[in-house]
């Protein structure tokens, strides 16, 4: 396993990091999650990201479980503020000092620590003062409840407004979470030269996109029981790499994948991997041998020739326009 220095910061985290949405506390069992995350340990894999959301806290539960008996020095453990938790209140949603207050309180009592390292607003709140939020944040670094700071899917510009107040403040903010993978990069116009800029780099999810880049979904076939896409409560969200283009398009990296010595889902978390301003690839597993596959694209670099024709095969597939970012950002908090 190799590893990266998050933003502008001395915090080294594992090139490939472990995220349990989806799975922790909903998809797979208990003493399954563990194993995943055991073997996750086992490849070298010291980070591991959550969020209070999942599984509507769950899911932190489940992880704070399964690393029990670490040594915490040695790991590095990231959650997430701002959709709603709990009953769904009025006051159990996004970014007022209430909720971040209360929310990391209740995130770090299920996961047993006394800190996380990263404290991440899981989406920008429209209906609250970034100055509001961003002394929140503050306070809590102040308070040695999270170590750092980062935002997940936020734009180019209210990363730089969330930068020019955390500066204010004597804090600053370390890493992006997007979606990010060879079919979806809008991140790359905007954010990421932005990010570069401020001293930010990615944590990315979904470098599969979703499943859709290990090859397993085939055109022309309907998704086979037990996988994501047949999943109708998860499925849904995928619509727009389960069209028929994408899916003949994806297919034509198998050869490609082959010809580099890689897997159809090595050869996607390789890929996100190459931009100099990932410093993580989010992989979860629903089985421990999934982590053992996936860690094996730690350290590869594709030759650019490899990458040339992963452009060609994908073609005009790809999403690429970087507006997407804030087109699919929440408007206003959901309650």
């Amino acid at each position: 396993m190799e590893f990266r220095y998050l933003g502008n910061s001395g915090l080294k985290i594992s090139e490939i990091t472990y995220g349990n949405w989806l799975t922790h506390g909903s998809q797979v069992e208990n003493e399954v999650a563990s194993a995943c995350v055991h073997a996750a340990l086992d490849h070298g894999i010291s980070t591991f990201d959550t969020a209070d959301v999942y599984a509507n806290t769950k899911a932190e539960t489940v992880l704070g479980e399964a690393l029990k008996g670490q040594r915490r020095e040695s790991l590095e453990i990231f959650t997430k503020v701002y959709w709603p938790t709990g009953p769904g209140g009025k006051n159990d949603t996004g970014l007022s000092r209430k909720h971040i207050m209360e929310s990391i309180n209740g995130s770090l009592e299920r996961l047993q620590t006394d800190y996380v390292d990263l404290y991440q607003a899981h989406r920008f709140d429209t209906e609250t003062p970034l100055e509001e939020t961003m002394q929140a944040f503050a306070d809590i670094v102040r308070a040695g409840k999270a170590l750092y700071i980062g935002v997940s899917e936020w734009t180019a510009e209210q990363i730089r407004q969330g930068v020019a107040l955390s500066k204010e403040l004597g804090f600053q903010l370390i890493s992006s979470q997007p979606q990010y993978s060879m079919l979806y990069r809008v991140i790359e116009d905007e954010v990421v030269p932005t990010s570069a800029e401020l001293g930010l780099s990615q944590i990315v999810w979904s470098p599969m996109a979703q499943g859709v880049l290990s090859g397993k979904y085939l055109p022309g076939e309907a998704p086979q029981e037990g996988t994501r896409a047949a999943d109708k409560n998860v499925g849904g969200n995928m619509g727009d790499f389960l069209t028929e283009p994408v899916l003949q398009a994806v297919q034509k990296l198998r050869p490609i994948a082959q010809d580099a010595g890689l897997s159809m889902p090595q050869l996607a978390i390789a890929w996100v991997l190459q931009n100099d301003n990932v410093a993580a690839a989010l992989v979860g597993a629903s089985r421990p041998e999934q982590i053992e596959d996936n860690v094996k694209a730690s350290g590869v670099k594709l030759d650019p020739a490899i990458m040339t024709r992963i452009d060609e095969a994908l073609g005009d597939v790809v999403q690429r326009d970087p507006a997407l970012t804030a087109a699919r950002a929440p408007q206003k908090r959901v309650c």
